[in-house]
């Protein structure tokens, strides 16, 4: 009975050890791309998703004006990756009131 107690207990420890690692690298995955962690860009998609999607909210609308927006327009056709509807972004930034957004925004 105690050596199957052993191996239960190495199965347990080597799946905490498995699943410690799969978080430290979905925390790698993060991203810094002009200005912006590209975790927190979750905050952001609510407003950027859907038929009706929900207004910014203030830390959607920091992430955004943090953001070197014209350093961004290379990464343009890769928005939908991330979840974000392109035909959404624009208003998005008028919501977070980017007044002078960078011509590649005019989708």
């Amino acid at each position: 009975m105690g050596k199957n107690n052993n191996g239960i207990h190495m199965q347990f420890a080597v799946l905490a050890i498995v699943l410690t690692a799969a978080i430290m690298v979905d925390e790698a995955t993060s991203l810094f791309i002009c200005n912006i962690d590209t975790n927190n860009l979750e905050k952001c998609r609510p407003a950027a998703t859907g038929n009706n999607p929900q207004p910014p909210g203030r830390d959607c609308c920091a992430v955004i004006k943090a953001a070197n927006l014209q350093c961004l327009c290379p990464y343009k056709p890769f928005i939908s990756r991330y979840g974000f509807d392109p035909s959404k972004v624009r208003p998005l930034l008028d919501k977070c009131s980017i007044n002078t957004p960078p011509s590649c925004f005019f989708f």
